[in-house]
């Protein structure tokens, strides 16, 4: 098991003076000397303090836990056969991979439809979000796959409008509604809205609802990069004091006078914006659900982090109580746009862990009778191979996967190169496709033919998540098809392998070596 290397990394712009020669348990270089100007963990902190708890820098990045957990979704291995086909008819001409459905329901009635078994599942206010919600809104809508609003965009919008603790208006929550509704095609997909404790208090998820005609919304118990409640930095003086006001927890105090002195002069330059953790009870949990119901919600969801596994058992259980449509689970190492780091690599259970835990749980409520609501994975799922590993894992209770970083990330590369076209500087690498957006997005002509005249309308950006999708696509077809499963339903936890003891303890699924024993002997007689 290889664990996080301690007091230096690029999430925290830090380094060791004495490179790969450094102390594993500690992290600090092997000779620490007098004169070294603090580029380290250690010496950076002696300087910026607080400020080196975050990854940096805030705004344009995304981070993710550096720490390799003793098992992951590589100790396992997808099983394919040469017999059969389920979900299509046994013929070599039809059983072919790009006729595997990809489509998969959520929620009661299967009322929710996706193209796709993926979610974005929460993508709030922090600067790397809001900078790129138009590839993530329309990319996603035009896919069809859900996108979720995550929290405090209300409360963090300056134009908000907010009377008597409940917010009225958001344009910034309207506006991202708004957009993805616009190029939402024949039912598929969903926009959700989130709400954190603060959210809440506004009545967030009410004004989606009553004003904006959001038909999903979820409430938010955590994720998986952290056990506090969500931040972010502020750079203005004025939208500090507004969010105190509001109710937020802002450090330093922006109200003080010596702080406004201090950030006014220049010894620092951020703020920092936090939210409270929540306490959650079945009665008010059953309450809030039943609430929401009464005001219009069609579907509701939870989200939950890496908590402990009693936490994890409430989760479901108080979903099976709620009849809530599905729970997302997600696992620690996280995806964040900002929390702390060392919090972020330390804490929670890892992916296999706790998946494996979240099978049990949802199992044994099956064996008694009990409702068990759809489940999403989430917790660092990138390629075809890692959807088709979770969805297996899981079965048959996970309908989807959760992805967000992987699919910002193709957002951001989208907006690149489309500024990179617009200003003539296309790199090299990019050049050998071609020098136009139609030659180097694939997909891009697919969409000029679909969309007509409003293909000029779709930004770079959401073409770059869209073809991002449609490599997964066909990705997962290609896999799914080799294992002779030819729809999302038919997948099941006899579709993979563990390759080590260690995974399949913890898992449950049978050692690779063990797989099919029945079967052999019957065979071979």
């Amino acid at each position: 098991m290889t664990l996080t290397r301690y007091n230096a990394t690029a999430a925290t712009l830090s380094k060791n003076r004495t490179g790969g020669d450094w102390c594993p348990i500690s992290g600090m270089c092997v000779t620490c000397v007098e004169g070294c100007i603090g580029m380290c963990e250690i010496g950076k902190s002696a300087y910026r303090g607080h400020e080196v708890i975050y990854p940096q820098p805030f705004g344009i990045i995304t981070t993710a836990s550096q720490k390799a957990y003793p098992v992951d979704l590589s100790h396992f291995n997808i099983m394919g056969t040469t017999v059969g086909a389920v979900g299509i008819e046994e013929d070599s001409d039809k059983a072919i991979f790009p006729n595997v459905s990809l489509e998969t329901r959520l929620g009661h009635d299967k009322g929710i439809k996706l193209r796709l078994p993926i979610v974005i599942p929460g993508l709030g206010s922090t600067n790397i979000a809001k900078q790129n919600w138009e590839g993530l809104a329309i990319g996603s809508a035009l896919a069809g796959t859900p996108l979720t609003i995550g929290e405090n965009v209300c409360g963090m919008d300056v134009d908000s409008e907010i009377v008597n603790g409940r917010v009225i208006r958001s344009p910034e929550l309207e506006s991202r509604v708004k957009l993805y509704k616009e190029w939402q095609r024949d039912g598929y997909g969903a926009i959700i809205v989130q709400a954190n404790v603060e959210d809440s208090r506004l009545c967030v998820l009410q004004y989606a609802i009553e004003k904006l005609g959001a038909d999903v919304v979820e409430l938010k118990w955590g994720q998986g990069a952290k056990d506090i409640g969500g931040e972010v930095k502020i750079k203005s003086l004025e939208k500090a004091q507004l969010l105190q006001k509001r109710g937020y927890i802002v450090l330093p105090d922006p109200l003080e006078s010596v702080h406004i002195d201090d950030f006014n002069q220049g010894t620092f330059t951020e703020f920092e914006r936090h939210s409270r953790v929540g306490m959650v009870t079945e009665e008010s949990f059953l309450e809030t659900v039943s609430q929401l119901r009464k005001e219009g919600a069609k579907y509701i969801s939870l989200k939950t982090g890496a908590y402990r596994p009693a936490d994890l058992a409430r989760a479901v259980k108080f979903c099976s109580l709620a009849k809530i449509d599905y729970l997302t689970v997600d696992a620690a190492g996280g995806g964040t746009g900002m929390s702390p780091w060392r919090m972020m690599n330390e804490w929670g259970v890892p992916g296999i862990e706790l998946w494996s835990l979240l099978y049990k749980c949802c199992n044994r409520l099956a064996q008694k009778g009990e409702y068990v609501p759809d489940i999403l994975l989430a917790g660092g799922f990138v390629l075809e191979d890692q959807i088709f590993k979770g969805l297996a894992l899981c079965a048959p209770y996970v309908k989807a996967i959760g992805m967000a970083r992987a699919p910002l990330a193709a957002v951001m590369v989208g907006k690149t190169i489309g500024e990179s076209i617009e200003s003539e500087q296309l790199p090299i690498y990019l050049q050998r496709f071609g020098k136009t957006r139609e030659a180097i997005f694939v997909t891009a002509e697919e969409l000029k033919r679909e969309h007509g005249k409003d293909y000029n309308k779709i930004p770079t950006s959401a073409i770059g998540l869209y073809t991002y999708y449609e490599r997964l696509a066909q990705g997962l077809r290609q896999i799914m098809s080799g294992s002779r499963k030819f729809a999302i339903e038919h997948i099941t936890r006899n579709d993979i392998a563990a390759l080590t003891p260690e995974a399949a303890r913890v898992s449950d699924i049978p050692l690779v070596s063990d797989l099919d024993a029945a079967e052999v002997e019957r065979i071979l007689g």
